[in-house]
Order: C-alpha cells, then sequence, then structure tokens
C-alpha cells in the first residue's frame, strides 16, 4: 500500500511539473507550392516531442498544434499526393505564439510507383523557381550567427562566396564581384537600399536599418538568377516581412549598448484574419564611445528606423497587405581642423494586392514609393577644401505578377515592372577656390521589365527552369533580352546536381549619367549619358549531398563574364582612367569621363558543410577560392580590388537546456574568420611628397595585398522562459583577439612615410530582449 501511494505521489508531482513547465501554441498554414492554394488535410509533427504532437489543416489550409513544450522543434509536414517537407531549428517561447508559412509541391507520380521524392529541405530556397545558387535564411539565424547582430547582411558574410573588405560597413563582396552588383528586394518588389549611413550608389551601410522584428525566412541568391530578378549582376537579397499575430497582442522590447528597440503586432478588428505589425528602433553609437570604445572615429553618429505591415484579407480570394520602411541617420564631426555632416536617410511603403483568381492561377499586383536623401556638408580648414553634396532619389514602381500552374509538372510565371525614376542631384567642390560642379541635374526618366518563366517538372527527379528577363531603361535607350536556364536532378533519395545560366544586367546610379565632365573645349558636358547596361554571364554547376535530415555537404563552381564595364575614354591620358574600372567602386557615383568598352572576369569553387541546430548544436563551414579579373583601357588584366583569393569561416554553437525544470536555454556560438586582405595600388613615395597628400602609382593597379584577414567572434546568451514572458540577454563579443586587420594605406605627410590604417578592435554588445 505504500508503495502505491509513493508511485501515486510521485506520478501526481510528475504531472504537476509538466503542467507547470511554459507551452506556447504553433500554428500556421499549408499551401500549394506554386498555386499558393491552400492543402486540405496535411498532417504537421513534431518530432521532437515525446509523445508526438501534431495537427492537421482544415478548409482554408490553417492548422493548430496546442500546447508544445518551450524549446527547440522539428517539423515533418505530409499530405497524399505531395511531396513532405521538412523544418527544423524552429524556436517556441513561451512570450510569442509560433506561426509556420509552409508550402508542398504536388507528386505528379501514382500511389503505387516507387520513386525518388525530392523532398524540401532545410536551407532550400523559398522561391520554387530558383535552381542554383540560392539559399533561405531564417530570423533565428540573424539573431544567433556570433557578430550578426540581428543584421542579414552581416549575416550573409557566413555563407559561401560572400566576403566584405571593411568591419564598419555591411556591404558584401559575392564571388568577387563590387557590391554595387547588388539588388534588395521586399515583399516582391525592388527597393533602395535599405541601410543606415549609405553613400549613393552603394548596396550596403554602417548597419541595417531593417530590424529583426519585422522579418520573416528570406532569400539570399548569389548567381545566375532566376528571370523575375532584374537590374542586379552579382546577387540578390529577397526579403519578405512577417504578417502580425491575427489572434494575440504581442509585444517585444530590446534594449543595449546600440540603443532601443520596441515592436507590437497584433489583430484588426472582430472578424479576424487582419492583423498589424509595427516596429520603432533609436540608437546612438555615441553610448560606446562614452564607455572608451570608438568604432566610428570622433564623429558623432545616431539612426532611428521604423517599419511596419498591415496584412487584411478581403475576402476568400483576395489579400491586401500595406507595408513600409524608413530610417534617419547622420554623423558629425568638428574639430580644429575639419568639420562635417553628413545625413542618409530613406523611405518607403507599398500596398500589394493578391487575388486568387481559380484553383490553378494567381494575380499580384504592387505599387511602391520609395526615397533616399543623401547629403554631405564637409569642410577642412587646413587645406581649404569643402564640398557640397546632396541627393534626392524618389521611385514610384508598379509590378504585376501573373502565376498559373497548369498541372503538376508545368508552371508558368509572368511579369512586368514599370519604374518611374525623380531625381535632384547636387555635387559641388571648392578646391582653394577653384569650384567644380560635378553633377546639377533635376528630371525623371523611366525603367520597364518585364519576363516570363516556365518551370518544368520533367520526371520526379529532374526540374527545369527557363525564363527570359528584358529590361529597357528609357534615359538612353539601352535594353537588354536576358534569358536564364536551371536545372535540378536529384540523382538520389539524398544527391542533386544542378546546372545554371544567364544573363544579368544593371544600370548604373542615375547622378553618374548625368556628372558633368571636362571636354575638349575646356567646358564641361554630360559625356556619360549614353553609358550601356553593364553586363555578366553566369554558369554554375553544383552537387549537394544531404546524408541525414540535419546535415548538408554543398559545393558550386561557377565562370562569370562581366562586359559593358565603365572604364576610361579612348586616347585618356589620365593614369586612374587608363588602369582603374568600374567594376573597382564600391559606391555608384562616379564624375570622370566614361564608356563602356571594359570587361572583367571571376570564376571560383565553394564548398558548404553544415549541421542544422539539432540536439542543441549547430555547425557550419563555409570555403570560397575565387579569382576576379579586370581589363581596363591599356587593355591588361589585373587583379581586381576586391580579389581576396579566399575566404573560411567556420561557425559552431551548443545550446543547453537549464533550469529546474529545463526550460531555459545557455547558448554559446563562435564563428571564425580567414580571408585575404584588402588589394591597393601602391603609392609613389616620391609624388606624395611633392604634393603633399596620398599620390598612388596607378600603373600597378591593385597589385598590393595587404596582410590576411582573420577574425574570431563570440556570442554568449541566456533565454529564461516563464509562464507568458521570453527574456534574452546576450553579449556578443566580435575580434575577441582584438587583431587590428589591415583596411588601407596612405602617405603621412608629417612622418613622411606610408602608414596602414586598420579596422575595427575588439567591440563588446550586450543586449536585453523580452518578448511578453
Amino acid at each position: 500500500m505504500r508503495k502505491i501511494i509513493l508511485t501515486l505521489l510521485a506520478g501526481a508531482y510528475s504531472a504537476l511539473t509538466y503542467a507547470q513547465q511554459p507551452t506556447q501554441l504553433v500554428k500556421g498554414r499549408v499551401i500549394d507550392t506554386e498555386s499558393q492554394q491552400p492543402i486540405i488535410g496535411a498532417n504537421i509533427i513534431t518530432t521532437t516531442v515525446n509523445p508526438i504532437a501534431g495537427g492537421a489543416t482544415d478548409a482554408q489550409g490553417h492548422f493548430r498544434i496546442e500546447k508544445v513544450p518551450v524549446g527547440r522543434h522539428s517539423f515533418k509536414i505530409t499530405c497524399i499526393g505531395y511531396d513532405d517537407a521538412f523544418l527544423q531549428e524552429i524556436t517556441v517561447g513561451s512570450g510569442k505564439e509560433v506561426e509556420l508559412n509552409i508550402k508542398l509541391s504536388e507528386s505528379f507520380k501514382s500511389l503505387d510507383e516507387v520513386v525518388i521524392k525530392a523532398q524540401t529541405e532545410n536551407g532550400a530556397p523559398l522561391n520554387e523557381m530558383v535552381s542554383v545558387s540560392g539559399r533561405s535564411f531564417t530570423v533565428d539565424q540573424t539573431k544567433r550567427f556570433a557578430a550578426a547582430v540581428n543584421d542579414p547582411a552581416r549575416m550573409a558574410l557566413s555563407f559561401a562566396g560572400v566576403a566584405t573588405n571593411d568591419d564598419g560597413n555591411n556591404q558584401i563582396i559575392i564571388r568577387g564581384n563590387s557590391p554595387k552588383g547588388l539588388l534588395w528586394r521586399m515583399e516582391g518588389v525592388e527597393i533602395p537600399n535599405p541601410n543606415h549611413f549609405a553613400s549613393e550608389g552603394s548596396s550596403g551601410g554602417g548597419i541595417s536599418a531593417l530590424s529583426a522584428n519585422v522579418l520573416s525566412n528570406s532569400d539570399f541568391l548569389t548567381g545566375a538568377f532566376p528571370a523575375e530578378y532584374g537590374n542586379a549582376t552579382s546577387g540578390v537579397f529577397d526579403l519578405k516581412l512577417r504578417k502580425g499575430n491575427d489572434e494575440k497582442r504581442e509585444y517585444a522590447l530590446q534594449a543595449g549598448v546600440l540603443g532601443l528597440d520596441f515592436a507590437a503586432e497584433g489583430p484588426i478588428g472582430a472578424k479576424g484574419g487582419a492583423s498589424y505589425l509595427a516596429n520603432y528602433r533609436y540608437s546612438t553609437l555615441s553610448v560606446l564611445n562614452k564607455i572608451g570604445i570608438n568604432i566610428v572615429g570622433d564623429a558623432t553618429t545616431d539612426f532611428q528606423d521604423g517599419a511596419f505591415k498591415v496584412y487584411l484579407p478581403y475576402d476568400e480570394k483576395s489579400v491586401v497587405s500595406v507595408w513600409g520602411m524608413g530610417g534617419l541617420s547622420t554623423s558629425k564631426f568638428d574639430d580644429e581642423d575639419e568639420k562635417e555632416l553628413f545625413k542618409s536617410n530613406r523611405g518607403m511603403v507599398g500596398v500589394n494586392y493578391l487575388r486568387y483568381l481559380n484553383s490553378k492561377s494567381y494575380l499580384e499586383n504592387i505599387v511602391s514609393y520609395s526615397a533616399t536623401l543623401q547629403s554631405d556638408e564637409s569642410f577642412d580648414k587646413e587645406d581649404n577644401t569643402s564640398q557640397s553634396q546632396n541627393f534626392l532619389n524618389q521611385a514610384l514602381r508598379l509590378s504585376s505578377l501573373y502565376n498559373y500552374k497548369l498541372n503538376a509538372r508545368n508552371t508558368v510565371r509572368l511579369g512586368v515592372i514599370i519604374n518611374h525614376l525623380d531625381f535632384n542631384l547636387f555635387d559641388r567642390n571648392n578646391d582653394g577656390g577653384q569650384v567644380k560642379t560635378n553633377v546639377d541635374q533635376e528630371g525623371n526618366t523611366q525603367l520597364f521589365q518585364a519576363y516570363g518563366q516556365w518551370k518544368a517538372r520533367l520526371t520526379p527527379t529532374v526540374t527545369m527552369n527557363v525564363g527570359l528577363h528584358g529590361m529597357l531603361l528609357e534615359l538612353n535607350n539601352q535594353f537588354s533580352i536576358e534569358p536564364r536556364a536551371g536545372l535540378k536532378w536529384s540523382v538520389a533519395p539524398k544527391s542533386t546536381i544542378s546546372l545554371g545560366a544567364g544573363l544579368h544586367s544593371k544600370t548604373e546610379s542615375i547622378s553618374t549619367y548625368f556628372a558633368r565632365v571636362n571636354t575638349s573645349d575646356g567646358k564641361t558636358g554630360l559625356l556619360n549619358k549614353n553609358l550601356k547596361l553593364m553586363k555578366s554571364a553566369h554558369f554554375v554547376a553544383g552537387y549537394e549531398l544531404r546524408p541525414s535530415a540535419s546535415w548538408r555537404i554543398m559545393t558550386e563552381t561557377y565562370y562569370q563574364h562581366h562586359y559593358n564595364v565603365p572604364i576610361g575614354p579612348p586616347n585618356t591620358t589620365t593614369p586612374y582612367l587608363l588602369y582603374d574600372s568600374q567594376i573597382n567602386e564600391v559606391e555608384g557615383f562616379g564624375s570622370d569621363t566614361l564608356t563602356s568598352d571594359g570587361k572583367g572576369r571571376s570564376y571560383g569553387l565553394e564548398l558548404t558543410v553544415e549541421k542544422s541546430l539539432t540536439n542543441g548544436i549547430y555547425f557550419m563551414s563555409t570555403t570560397s577560392l575565387y579569382q576576379s579579373l579586370y581589363t581596363a583601357r591599356d587593355g591588361v588584366e589585373r587583379d581586381s580590388r576586391f580579389n581576396g583569393k579566399f575566404v573560411q569561416n567556420v561557425l559552431a554553437g551548443k545550446e543547453w537546456k537549464v533550469g529546474k525544470n529545463k526550460t531555459n536555454i545557455f547558448a554559446a556560438n563562435i564563428k571564425v574568420l580567414a580571408a585575404g586582405g584588402n588589394r591597393v595600388t601602391p603609392i609613389d613615395l616620391d609624388k606624395s611628397r611633392e604634393a603633399g597628400h596620398t599620390v598612388r602609382d596607378w600603373t600597378k593597379s591593385y597589385s598590393e595585398q595587404l596582410p590576411h584577414y582573420f577574425r574570431t567572434d563570440l556570442r554568449v546568451s541566456y533565454t529564461k522562459n516563464k509562464k507568458r514572458t521570453t527574456s534574452t540577454i546576450s553579449l556578443d563579443i566580435q575580434n575577441v583577439t582584438n587583431r587590428l586587420n589591415a583596411f588601407n594605406q596612405a602617405y603621412d605627410p608629417r612622418s613622411d612615410r606610408v602608414r596602414i590604417t586598420t579596422q575595427t578592435g575588439l567591440l563588446p554588445i550586450l543586449n536585453y530582449r523580452l518578448e511578453f
């Protein structure tokens, strides 16, 4: 009897303990990949919970799984007539409900046939038209990876084929290409550079103006991208905003040395289905200066930004989404020798109307408006020089996409994009009384784009994506017709071969077309207005092995040929124009005479070995070996500015369940990066002494390479799950060895020698986050 009582008491205690463990609702929707229609009767189970918990979709494709214990979980999604899908690394916390948006691909073989099925795996691109050089990334990775600091651009620096040459900027160099070749998209439409402290024509900045609070899982593409992506030659960031919780109001508050971040979301109206999501962030980097950490020199900098998305189901067949973001950033510098005020502001808003025409097709129309304003007022008292710069760029974009799923084998996607571009551009410098106006132009032009794509599942194991993209710049009537093709072949249940090829083009920044350059008669003219579209032909071959659901081994080799690259004009005697090329620039504005006669090429090999976060452990190693070359006006092929030749990343992390009920998590993450040093043009010491400032020997453009780059980053965090809240305190220590990596070199007239300028040293970032 005594044993029975003790057994009952032990069972009651166990049940009470389990009941006290925080749990959360996991919900979402399952839809057909091609038609976007809801899938009825799909089963979603958590494979990491014992006993297994799960749910099934209703007539609208929605599902709910109640009382899922907090922690990391994996999910398997199955449905008769569809290929299986798997989700991993899903964080379930007590402070916020989890919403999953899942796509399944229809099988087209009869049930009694044995075939090799291609399953949707962790890391696979969200866009089903992507065949090669693409992967999805999660918001959790932007939070978890060491040195990412909630910034998708800095997180992407860990991926194969990606490098950077500046610790103070999140611009990314993809396969040895200029960062200018990157396309940013949000909610299906092109957007301007979404980073703070961004310069005219650049694709990066000091820090992202997007908070991780509003982002959903998104795609990152590094080459041979499908036909719907235009006006890009190096890569694509295809960002998605998540929709807010349509059942419950939720909030998140974040505070750290970089500032404050607040997010709110919840349902709109009593009917259900509609929701809002909003985020605001205010930061000042001067906080770091006050504790003795100087990452921006002696400048005083601050920034703020906000983003929102309103999701409004109109009826059973249509949805309206209104979204937007904006950011303000300012940098001030003032001492006895120099004074500067730099501002970089941006904002965008869009309206998406999605209409399901029938069970096989849908139409999405998007109207968006964006504006960027960059101003720079500087004065050097010692040299008596000044600069006044003001660039205002506005864009009104109309985009229409039609998608039709003919059957399980074939899907067609057609689209058109109209860009109306307004600009007001001014740049003038005063060098000791000699005034030069580099650009002074106001007006507008249009950029037209159209595309068609066809996805054909030739067999259960072979999928082909082919398409055509067309682009016309009305400013100078330059146009491009760009074929694209991709192929994926599942040669075995765990092995896939992929091939891709495509022609891609990109416009220059509008300010470059209207640069006022010197003419032969001693006046100035708009000699760059008729520059051609720079073009890049991509060829990619890849092999992927997935030995298990959590492991992925991926290798790709590629070759890229660039042409119509702006370089100096024929018969130029200016050293810079004779030996350099715009392929080496990181920003878009150039005030020199240019012609589209340059070319370049890049080729390389990449290897990714990745274990997704399962059983508390993740690991990723990416190796990139590459060559990046260019040919300038003198006809000689040289190393490009971005030819670091190798990048090696190693990331790893471990999570431990701690606390009385093992519902809290302590995590440690590390990232080790080794890369080829920045390439620089040597300094002519004699001419520099004579001029009193840096004079480079352009006959040897980018012939020198600075010492190799090496850095180690650490991140530790502790997450506590209570009944209704989740709190996380984290510490990111970037460059823990305080290695001062070389950035550039310049002549110092005071010491009469060449000095190496270095990058950021050790940088700790403490942060606290509360979800409720």
